[in-house]
């Protein structure tokens, strides 16, 4: 009976790698679809969104179900609180690019990012899609040193985040409010994506180290 635990704890991160390359596919296509005003992979990245709410679901319940079955202690304990934690920010890093492709339909058949911004809203997409990765590589790997690099690219999107800002509020702006509405949204979504990434990549670490990033760089200062 042991080793069937064992085997539902190892398929929750499974399960867990799952979602993040789905969020990450969702990602890369919105962000497509935000660029180039691609009705068709909108509307996939908007319907696929039931494939991660569904694992998320299935990783709720499983953890509760051998939260109740098995009481676990300790480690094992650690391991599905996290894993329930890292499942919701999955979700909601989903649901994020669900409102990236939602902008890129409103404002079908035009592009709802100016040519000005083009380089900047790819290379947040570019920056979201490698954190989803490297927080998958983390779950699957249990690379805690990887785990860290998560922040160093959290404060890349902040940079491009603020750089939004700048054109916006620029007196060269000539777009109007609903394109500045649009991208201030966008931008915000962006953001948040990597916030939940980094809050992956951190759980994950605590799961393997015992210990919170701020813990570990204060003892290696």
């Amino acid at each position: 009976m042991r080793d069937i635990y064992h085997e539902e704890l190892d398929g929750l991160s499974d399960r867990l790698v799952e979602m993040t390359r789905l969020v990450r596919q969702a990602m890369t296509q919105a962000v497509t679809a935000l660029l180039d005003a691609d009705l068709r992979l909108s509307e996939e990245v908007i319907g696929g969104d039931d494939r991660v709410n569904k694992i998320d679901a299935e990783i709720e319940e499983t953890v509760f179900d051998l939260m109740a079955r098995q009481q676990p202690v300790a480690g094992d304990l650690r391991t599905l609180i996290t894993t329930l934690r890292m499942s919701g920010d999955l979700e909601r890093m989903g649901d994020l690019a669900v409102h990236i492709a939602k902008t890129a339909r409103r404002r079908h058949p035009e592009s709802a990012v100016p040519p000005e911004l083009t380089v900047t809203v790819l290379e947040m997409g570019q920056i979201a899609e490698r954190m989803v990765a490297k927080a998958g590589s983390v779950i699957a790997s249990r690379n805690v040193e990887m785990g860290l690099e998560l922040d160093a690219d959290d404060d890349a999107m902040d940079r491009l985040h603020r750089r939004l800002f700048d054109v916006l509020l620029s007196p060269k702006w000539t777009h109007g409010v609903e394109p500045a509405v649009d991208i201030t949204l966008a931008g915000r979504y962006f953001e948040r994506f990597a916030d939940h990434a980094v809050h992956v990549a951190e759980n994950m670490v605590y799961l393997i180290t015992g210990q919170r990033p701020a813990e570990i760089n204060d003892l290696s200062d």
